[in-house]
């Protein structure tokens, strides 16, 4: 049984390498939809991989929005992304086949697949049962199935004592995803130094924030850097300012929507939040837009599920 359903995993998925963007995935019945692609791991004993992790990819993709089962995923490029969930093990029969910026998959490789980050980047994976971590290459799509943020390669799972589905911490490498963006788009200058979060607890130095006052209404203010709420939700960072304001509009239902300029990105935040309005806003981005924010304390990031 186990066969057929691995065949016809592979099959679905080889029929379907169309670009994501555009794809309404709902309907997909391959690569991780419910009770497919949850391999059972296969011992390896691969070291980590820097020049692998680091090569130019075939291309550098973003995408655009698309949707998993009726729920909204937007792909962002955020070098701040720190988020825990759920994550599988991809499917040994996948490997060879081609991922969703022109790379093949090897399950012998330190790579993962994610919903929105961009592809390629780095993050590190911390197995949240044991403490065990590990750096990879995300460079696919997927899973698509809401209940997993991440799936990795056998290699990769193994490395981190992974037998099945497991919580873990996903935590975007700033340095070295712009480093493997740059070798992709051939950019030949270093890479900048990225901007580190740190505590706004100073009123003297000011950051520019564009600020949603009404749906569709975004003014742009100069403000204190410090906020007077005790929690922030950030939902997406980019590198362009007209993508983040649409994005702050949109979301100004939720609460009072700003977009915070920190280095050459612009991050889209909830401010201003109590834990209760915290936890509610977080809960209804992911419920309702199928978004995974994160979340800051007094301008510290802590665990989105910590309160």
């Amino acid at each position: 049984m186990k066969k057929i359903i691995s065949l016809a995993v592979l099959t679905a998925v080889l029929s379907g390498c169309t670009d994501l963007s555009t794809t309404d995935t709902s309907s997909m019945n391959g690569y991780g939809a419910d009770g497919f692609g949850e391999e059972t791991l296969v011992t390896t004993d691969e070291s980590l991989n820097n020049t692998y992790l680091l090569a130019p990819a075939p291309k550098y993709y973003v995408g655009t929005a698309y949707k998993v089962e009726d729920v909204q995923y937007i792909p962002v490029e955020d070098l701040t992304y720190n988020q825990t969930g759920i994550a599988g093990i991809i499917p040994a029969e996948l490997n060879g086949t081609k991922t969703s910026n022109g790379e093949v998959f090897d399950m012998n490789q330190m790579v993962a697949t994610s919903k929105t980050l961009p592809l390629p980047t780095i993050a590190r994976v911390t197995n949240l049962d044991n403490g065990q971590s590990v750096v990879v290459r995300v460079n696919n799509r997927g899973p698509f199935v809401n209940t997993r943020i991440m799936d990795l390669s056998p290699a990769a799972a193994q490395k981190i004592g992974m037998n099945g589905q497991t919580k873990v911490q996903v935590q975007v490498m700033a340095q070295e995803s712009t480093a493997v963006k740059n070798a992709t788009l051939g950019a030949t200058a270093p890479a900048p130094a990225q901007p580190v979060a740190q505590p706004m607890q100073t009123v003297e130095t000011t950051t520019v924030v564009t600020t949603t006052q009404a749906p569709g209404t975004v003014v742009t203010t100069t403000a204190p850097a410090a906020t007077s709420g005790e929690y922030s939700v950030q939902i997406a960072a980019f590198y362009a300012q007209d993508s983040a304001d649409s994005l702050a509009s949109r979301m100004s239902k939720y609460g009072n929507a700003v977009v915070v300029q920190e280095g050459d990105m612009y991050k889209v935040r909830i401010v201003n939040l109590d834990a209760t309005q915290a936890r509610s806003v977080i809960d209804a981005l992911r419920n309702n837009e199928g978004m995974a924010p994160g979340l800051l304390r007094n301008g510290r990031w802590i665990n989105a599920d910590s309160i």
